[in-house]
């Protein structure tokens, strides 16, 4: 039995190291432009049933519980949280927060798509509007090297100003993706998110329309990381570390005893 006891503590010396991973990550990435947090979920390990819940005592009674052991816990998913994380103001004209659901559909270099929500957008050496790591938008957006001034509308139209004109010139629209299901999105580093069997497909559409958010142009969205809540995480996970290493040790004290008694 006291054997037991020492994985059990075990299987929650395991579970609260991952967690704390994943708070750790939180808090690097509390500066990370359109970063989403990440949460550890926790299972119950199965149960050794020593004896049956309403398992017969006589032939016309049942026990009303029964002696159930449970074996411990496992990490089974870290997930993403897609709340919305504040707008700050930046003044630049090529960043974009997206004020609601969606995420900017990004083409990369193998051909497909990835999305992101990212908005800090650049100019490459053709025009193209990129982001911070050379990725084009998807569809492709080319801004003319004379253009005065661009703008960037709350639908996600881009236009721009150019010599010897009164009126902006449409250079295109940027669009939105949106998921089922977002937490399935598979993170895969630089801010991309990658379509998976548990997002469903990306459904794209136009900023500001139906569920879609809108854009803020000169503005970026910050991550959504709650410093705070997390060292709170970090205290708990700690003592919960602590509480399990107190179980290891009391156990091995039980067998010690035991043994120096033989």
């Amino acid at each position: 039995m006291t054997e037991r006891s020492l994985w059990v503590a075990k299987t929650g010396l395991d579970a609260q190291q991952t967690r704390m991973a994943v708070i750790s990550n939180n808090l690097a990435n509390v500066n990370t432009i359109g970063f989403k947090k990440d949460r550890a979920m926790f299972d119950d390990l199965m149960y050794q049933n020593i004896r049956q819940v309403g398992g017969d005592t006589t032939q016309n009674i049942q026990a009303p519980t029964g002696t159930q052991l449970g074996t411990g816990v496992k990490t089974v998913s870290t997930e993403k949280v897609h709340t919305q994380g504040n707008v700050q103001q930046t003044d630049n004209a090529l960043d974009v927060a997206i004020n609601g659901r969606g995420f900017l559909p990004i083409l990369m270099p193998n051909g497909e798509t990835n999305y992101t929500r990212d908005g800090s957008l650049k100019l490459d050496s053709t025009g193209q509007l990129v982001t911070s790591g050379g990725l084009t938008l998807n569809p492709a957006i080319t801004v003319p090297a004379d253009a005065m001034s661009v703008t960037i509308g709350t639908d996600g139209t881009v236009s721009a100003l150019l010599p010897g004109t009164t009126a902006p010139s449409n250079l295109g629209q940027i669009q939105l993706a949106n998921f089922i299901n977002p937490t399935g999105l598979q993170a895969v580093g630089d801010n991309l998110y990658r379509e998976s069997a548990a997002s469903g497909a990306p459904i794209l559409g136009t900023p500001g329309q139906g569920e879609y958010g809108t854009l803020n142009q000169g503005s970026l969205e910050t991550s959504n990381v709650n410093v705070v809540e997390e060292l709170v995480n970090m205290i708990e996970a700690q003592r919960a570390y602590e509480m399990n290493s107190k179980a290891i040790s009391t156990a091995d004290q039980m067998l010690s005893f035991v043994t120096q008694q033989l």
